[in-house]
């Protein structure tokens, strides 16, 4: 990769491992990522054991590059670290509620980007996978988490094998806004899509699913408010296993 803005993601790897200490060496550089309190509240999870890969797999629906990446990398809020020091220390963690869990999923996504930009600019490909939040309970017990740590992104790592089109994204003036939000009328929202909505893909897309337009088929098929609500529903409960709720 030579800029940050000619990135993508890569879902398929030369079958070359990573080692260890490179991961190691890209995640001890990636440390130096903004956290809450300087406490550090995430851990990451290295996956490169071939049974082990197959069975997150089934947790994230099976997807080739889970098994073909030679790493799967779960990153985990963690409050279970903090707490067991603050206890061996005789303070009293106060840390078992949903504040300090989204403290720690933030703490661990600015390390996990982190990660991928610095494993990026080191020759070596990555690509997050969505679906962590669908199947939490089971990436939990396929990798032992304990209380008060959370799997919140797994991203696939390797040496690229591919270099696919980049795919698109919205006009900055879309997305940044001054001194205070400044809402969408419908004439700027069709001028922030208008893009996105005339690609060949999109077009392909709305033709496939029979729908009038790009919008119908997120809402339709890709993220329905059915699917949303089954994982809410998993996350909740997973959340209140782990401590966190």
């Amino acid at each position: 990769m030579k800029t940050f803005g000619e990135r993508r993601s890569i879902r398929k790897y030369q079958s070359r491992p990573v080692s260890g200490k490179l991961i190691e060496d890209i995640a001890a550089e990636a440390s130096r990522a903004a956290t809450m309190g300087n406490m550090q509240l995430y851990s990451l999870v290295i996956t490169s054991d071939p049974e082990v890969k197959a069975r997150l797999a089934e947790a994230h629906h099976h997807q080739p590059m889970v098994v073909e990446a030679p790493a799967v990398l779960t990153f985990c809020a963690d409050f279970n670290r903090f707490c067991k020091w603050c206890i061996f220390r005789d303070a009293v963690p106060g840390y078992g509620n949903f504040v300090s869990f989204f403290n720690a999923a933030t703490d661990a996504m600015l390390f996990a980007q982190a990660f991928c930009t610095l494993a990026e600019e080191k020759g070596l490909g990555t690509c997050v996978i969505g679906t962590t939040v669908d199947n939490p309970q089971m990436i939990i017990d396929i990798l032992g988490l304990p209380r008060l740590v959370f799997p919140v992104l797994t991203v696939t790592l390797g040496y690229p094998d591919e270099c696919p089109e980049q795919t698109d994204r919205l006009p900055v003036q879309g997305i940044v806004h001054h001194d205070r939000y400044a809402d969408y009328p419908k004439d700027a929202i069709d001028r922030i899509y208008a893009a996105k909505e005339a690609l060949p893909e999109s077009r392909y897309f709305v033709s496939l699913n029979g729908t009038d337009n790009l919008a119908q088929v997120f809402t339709r098929f890709r993220f329905t408010e059915k699917d949303n609500l089954s994982m809410s529903e998993k996350m909740i409960t997973a959340l209140k296993k782990q401590g966190f709720i």
